[in-house]
């Protein structure tokens, strides 16, 4: 039947092709009770489902090593030895002795084994009950002869659309750019983890669906927009060739946008707005190089170790460091230290709480764990021999964190010292301003960083209490909120009174009428996704500072962030021009 859903448009552009419906949750087994003759017949039939589980896992590991890296591909070592357990095969097997089918034992075993894991006092085994999950929805669906879903079952030139519940790392790290032309998901929203794939990887993507896995089946064609925010089911004819039409337009636009690339981000009245990227794999520092960017805002650390089964090495680290650092020679490159907890899980797993994003992460987990922490600062410092390479903490709320990371900055130094490796102990430590508390006391921080970033993600999130993942709550994470813009303008006055850059690394950085409200507000360095820079330099080029400082003078006075983005979109207007402006909104 055809359809048309609507969810939160998370990376532009249009394409059509087949959905790839992705269900990756647990089925439902129903219970059978098995013939004593069928007992040792049912045994081999889960023998030989488990060894079909383990040469797909195989598989699976041997491509995502081939795409993403054999460190990355070392997530389904663990999955692999879950099911070659002999314990996990002798509880199953018992179950189907008393004569119960090899799918619902399995399902049993599984069942009790992800809750005795969950209830452990050892975060390496509550870290591995995602392993758990994703074997438990692999053996069962061979068990229970279900299609294989894995979205490295598609062949290059699919022009697939994924359509899923939400990604999971086992499931991201399968993505094949060469197969995949769009992805759709029922959770998410612009600023979730898949929304910031999207873009990075320069795929068209729309979030908070809601429920299109319910609603698709696989193979039916479909029109992504993630311009937009829609999925189109079954569309008809003329709902193609007007799709067709704005996908041209659009790229078009784009071709523009790409003879940006040489060019200067030099506003009207001859400000230079500095514009880097977002990087989240060193594999992306060539690509964003060549989009212009002026080094790198942020690069993301968090790959090293999610879904790992052991830390990387210092050389490791160091090796994926110096790569970007050498891809922009001379240019900032600004690495933030991890920043895991909340939905990023690292090795060894968290600790359970009942609020993560406000627990035990980022830069309180680096600071409690001083050695895992002075291992990445080490492997920093060798690679900032090779560039231009500043470190920056993220979730600051008090000056005393930075202290003590400076003070394991310095002993770490002492140790590469005594061992005699080159290395850089002078790297600049700057600060992600993202919490309320960090705005508010900026003021503190001056003396003891060398430059300020803002992360509006997260500012937003913390800011109004509105959990930037939850697609339910989408209409209200409002980045134009007065209270965003106060602690933004604040910032940006402290920082510059000092003497620092404020640059700010956050996905508002790359849409048209945040970003014009950022330059009117003083900032002069921002850090998008590589795809988005030529776009936010149309911007900068064609708007000046003094109106923008107008407009944001206007929106900080506004009450709510509806008013603000009718003021900024109306001066924003009168700059660009309807057509222009409209283009960029739909890009952006």
């Amino acid at each position: 039947m055809q359809a048309e859903l609507t969810g939160v448009p998370a990376s532009p552009g249009i394409v059509v092709g087949p959905a790839h419906l992705l269900r990756w949750e647990v089925p439902d087994v129903d219970a059978r009770v098995l013939l004593d003759e069928e007992i040792d017949g049912e045994i081999a039939r889960f023998r030989a489902a488990a060894a079909k589980a383990i040469e797909r896992l195989r598989g699976v590991k041997a491509r995502a090593a081939e795409k993403a890296g054999e460190a990355e591909s070392a997530i389904f070592d663990v999955q692999i030895s879950i099911l070659e357990d002999a314990s996990l095969r002798e509880q199953v097997e018992g179950l189907v002795q008393q004569n119960l089918a090899p799918e619902k034992a399995f399902d049993i075993v599984m069942l009790d084994w992800r809750d005795h894991f969950g209830r452990s006092t050892n975060p390496m085994m509550r870290e591995r009950i995602g392993d758990l999950v994703d074997v438990h929805i692999r053996l069962l669906t061979v068990l229970l002869d279900l299609p294989d879903h894995d979205p490295v079952d598609l062949a290059p030139g699919s022009n697939a659309i994924v359509v899923t519940h939400d990604l999971t790392p086992s499931l991201t790290i399968q993505l094949d750019r060469r197969a995949i032309a769009g992805i759709a998901t029922d959770a998410g929203t612009r600023t979730s983890h898949v929304a910031i794939l999207a873009r990075s990887l320069g795929l068209p993507a729309v979030v908070g669906l809601i429920n299109a896995t319910s609603r698709i089946t696989s193979g039916e064609r479909v029109i992504l927009d993630g311009t937009n925010g829609r999925l189109i089911v079954k569309p008809t004819a003329a709902e193609l060739a007007q799709f067709a039409d704005r996908a041209r337009r659009e790229a078009e636009a784009q071709k523009e946008l790409a003879g940006l690339v040489g060019k200067e981000a030099l506003t009207s009245d001859g400000v230079h707005i500095t514009l880097r990227a977002n990087v989240d794999l060193p594999e992306e520092a060539g690509a964003a190089a060549s989009h212009g960017a002026e080094g790198v805002g942020l690069m993301r650390t968090e790959f090293l170790v999610v879904g790992r089964t052991a830390m990387p090495t210092e050389d490791e680290q160091y090796r994926a460091y110096r790569k970007v650092v050498e891809a922009f020679k001379d240019q900032p490159v600004v690495i933030r230290t991890y920043d895991v907890g909340g939905d990023k899980l690292p090795v060894g797993g968290f600790p359970h709480e009942p609020n993560p994003f406000l627990g035990w992460r980022a830069i309180r987990m680096c600071l409690d764990e001083p050695e895992l922490f002075k291992v990445q600062l080490k492997a920093l410092m060798r690679a900032a021999v090779h560039g231009d390479l500043q470190i920056m903490l993220p979730l600051v709320v008090s000056v005393e964190e930075v202290r003590q990371a400076r003070y394991l900055l310095e002993d770490a130094a002492a140790e590469l010292r005594a061992k005699g490796v080159e290395h850089r102990a002078d790297v600049p430590l700057g600060v992600m301003v993202e919490t309320p508390a960090a705005a508010v006391s900026v003021d503190s921080f001056v003396k003891d960083v060398s430059f300020l970033s803002i992360g509006t993600n997260d500012l937003v999130q913390y800011t109004l209490a509105v959990d930037r993942g939850n697609a339910s709550l989408v209409t209200r994470f409002t980045p134009l909120h007065p209270a965003v813009l106060r602690l933004i303008a604040r910032t940006v006055e402290v920082g510059h009174a000092a003497g620092l850059s404020v640059s700010v690394c956050g996905e508002m950085a790359s849409q048209p009428l945040m970003a014009y409200a950022l330059i009117g507000l003083g900032v002069r360095q921002l850090s998008v996704a590589a795809v988005g820079i030529s776009a936010v330099k149309r911007i900068v080029r064609g708007v000046s500072t003094e109106r923008a400082a107008a407009a944001a003078q206007a929106a900080l006075a506004a009450a709510t962030a509806r008013e603000a983005a009718d003021i900024l979109r109306h001066a924003l207007r009168a700059e660009l021009g309807d057509e222009l402006l409209d283009g960029l909104l739909g890009l952006g």
